[in-house]
């Protein structure tokens, strides 16, 4: 297993461990890449969801795929001005080949693994079984962070009476967390 990881990309590993089992049950006949540019089936795992792609581009890094399955993949749409999720485009030179586009027998192929690089976020592929995994984009956890406000959440306290953070709204707040691995 090949593996482009940076900070905490442990998630997208252990995303891919729990479903992996579903996408090896296919037979090695979907897993062979038909004649041509074609490289057959794949399955991306993305937050909460196991995409299966029918088509990819024989790539041996990347993760080709036709601009239609991208909002199915990871919400992304290829627009004229580039891969857009949301109000975050990324360019993305549609008009000659680019390390994210190109055409091949007049289809158009977008690579999902260069978007990612790009985005700075991590990934994990199994090449035997075509199954890659993705985990969170940087990007998007940025207004999380700078609005420096915690996600509400409800704990018990010793005596098992439920506490919500919100409860607690306007008051300063400790919250010491504690771990065992």
């Amino acid at each position: 297993m090949e593996a482009t990881m940076k900070r905490g990309a442990l998630m997208a590993l252990a995303c891919a461990a729990v479903i992996v089992a579903a996408a090896c049950a296919r037979t090695e006949g979907d897993r062979k890449p038909p004649p041509g540019d074609q490289g057959g089936r794949a399955t991306v795992l993305y937050k909460d969801r196991v995409v299966e792609v029918a088509r990819t581009l024989n790539s041996p890094n990347d993760l080709w795929v036709v601009p239609e399955d991208l909002p199915r993949i990871n919400d992304f749409i290829l627009k004229p001005e580039g891969a857009c999720l949301d109000e975050l485009c990324i360019p993305v030179r549609q008009d000659r080949e680019s390390e994210m586009f190109v055409k091949r027998s007049g289809q158009g192929w977008f690579n999902v693994t260069a978007l990612a690089r790009r985005l700075q976020q991590e990934f994990v592929v199994d090449r035997e079984h075509g199954v890659w995994s993705f985990g969170n984009i940087p990007v998007s956890r940025n207004a999380f962070l700078q609005s420096a406000v915690a996600p509400d959440f409800t704990l018990p306290d010793r005596d098992g009476k439920m506490h919500r953070l919100s409860d607690f709204r306007g008051k300063k707040v400790l919250v010491i967390t504690w771990a065992s691995w």
